[in-house]
């Protein structure tokens, strides 16, 4: 049998010439590895197992990763520049534009980005390879599968990924090795080794393998009618031939779908029940133990997967911050700074997601914002409506303040002049002047000016 051929492709894809530098394969502790056999120390002993493909079936593990992924596809990616100002804003860029909006041929930005984050939280690490065309740009990216890709270091410290056969990603060869340049690699926690990120899988696998059993267990006990297992027993000694007997009998006649029947016993025999009652084992109590740890390895709050009960207070802008802090935001700027290396994004541009679409349904938050950014003057009426996906409207394009703020151009110059004055009071209103009652003289003296002006008027006129 021959040893499959390996070939080392540079970054524009063609192949490299056999390196002198050995390389060596990563260990895959806590990593790809579908099955953990020991979830705590001693466990490989009493043959306990985590099976990591069956706890995905645990309503508390699907519940936590498709709510992660699901917010986080859901969710824009954008292409941003800065500006001379020092501002991020949207732009479009032929080379890097097409990939954000249509990462491949079969997936759609928001599946992309899905199995992106389910990828990561269930095994740990995500590979996305890159397809590029002629010019070395990227134009397509791929999501492998983690049990298909391991990871290499060579003698001088260089990173390499083994790649085997992946025909939907285009990859033909039956084991292709390629440069770190070529592989856009996500991982969670590395607790092992900086290239082998863990899953929260391998901290919560046994509660929710414990989850699993506690509700296998009680599906038999339903399916038996709710009747537990018991034991028959006699006042005396009997013989193996007669308790064969008796237990065919009993699983026959009350076994299966005759549960529940009335059963008639003599001779002495007596049926004693031996399983432990839902309500003795605090089932109920147990199974929620068990979601909540699965909740705490996810950070996801338990009131969000219907665990937990909800928050007292309806504050909807604080509970999606919490849960965007503690869960989302370590992923979410991952991803942006990853895209922005994998896709070789040149200076002052960079990816990022549109957080705007976390508060999507809750209107009275984004009403809010908007109505404080524009009452505060930092941002245009257009631009709180666009938001909203509302068109521009006249007059809208410019930030308003109200009439008596002052810019702080103004009260600089007003500080280095002086200190602020305190307003000064009105003027008093002027008293009225004293009533002046008129004599004889006056008025003849106002009668023979009035006669003199009058004449010299009618003298100039006869002129």
């Amino acid at each position: 049998m021959t040893e499959p051929r390996a070939v080392v492709l540079g970054p524009d894809g063609i192949a490299l010439p056999p390196s002198s530098k050995a390389l060596s394969a990563i260990g895959s502790r806590g990593g790809w590895v579908p099955l953990i056999t020991e979830p705590f120390g001693g466990a490989w002993q009493q043959n306990v197992k985590v099976d990591q493909n069956a706890v995905l079936a645990f309503s508390a593990v699907y519940s936590c990763i498709s709510l992660i992924s699901s917010d986080i596809g859901k969710l824009r990616i954008r292409l941003m520049a800065k500006d001379d100002t020092g501002v991020w804003t949207e732009v479009e860029n032929a080379a890097y534009s097409p990939v954000l909006r249509k990462p491949n041929r079969y997936q759609t930005r928001v599946k992309f980005f899905e199995n992106w984050v389910i990828s990561k939280l269930v095994n740990g690490n995500t590979y996305v390879l890159k397809s590029r065309d002629a010019r070395g740009v990227v134009t397509a990216l791929y999501i492998l599968e983690p049990a298909r890709v391991n990871p290499l270091v060579s003698d001088d410290g260089a990173v390499f990924y083994q790649l085997s056969r992946d025909n939907l990603s285009g990859l033909q060869e039956d084991t292709v090795v390629v440069p770190a340049s070529e592989i856009i690699h996500d991982t969670m926690v590395a607790l092992y080794h900086p290239l082998v990120g863990v899953s929260p899988i391998h901290a919560s696998g046994l509660a929710a393998t414990q989850g699993l059993r506690m509700q296998q267990n009680s599906t038999k006990f339903f399916q038996n009618g709710a009747q537990p297992s018991g034991i028959l027993t006699a006042p005396g000694r009997i013989l193996p031939e007669t308790a064969e007997r008796l237990k065919a009998q009993w699983e026959k006649n009350f076994g299966g779908e005759n549960v529940g029947r009335t059963a008639v016993l003599g001779d002495g025999l007596h049926y004693e029940p031996t399983a432990v009652k839902a309500t003795d084992a605090q089932y109920i109590e147990q199974l929620k133990w068990t979601a909540e740890t699965v909740c705490s390895a996810f950070h996801v709050p338990l009131y969000m997967i219907g665990v937990g009960p909800p928050p007292t207070y309806n504050n909807i802008e604080a509970l999606n911050q919490q849960y965007y802090s503690q869960c989302l935001q370590s992923h979410i700027e991952s991803i942006e700074l990853l895209l922005d290396e994998g896709l070789e994004l040149k200076a002052k541009h960079g990816a990022s997601f549109d957080l705007d679409d976390l508060l999507r349904m809750d209107t009275a938050t984004k009403t809010k914002a908007a109505a404080d950014a524009v009452g505060a003057g930092f941002m245009a009426p257009d631009e709180a409506r666009a938001k909203f996906d509302l068109r521009p409207v006249k007059g809208g394009a410019t930030p308003y303040l109200q009439q008596q703020n002052y810019s702080l151009a103004a009260l600089d110059e007003r500080d280095r002049n002086g200190p602020f004055d305190e307003p000064s009071s009105p003027p008093a209103p002027a008293e009225p002047a004293p009533d002046v009652v008129p004599t004889v003289e006056d008025g003849a003296r106002i009668a023979a000016e009035l006669y003199h002006r009058s004449a010299k008027f009618d003298a100039r006129d006869a002129a």
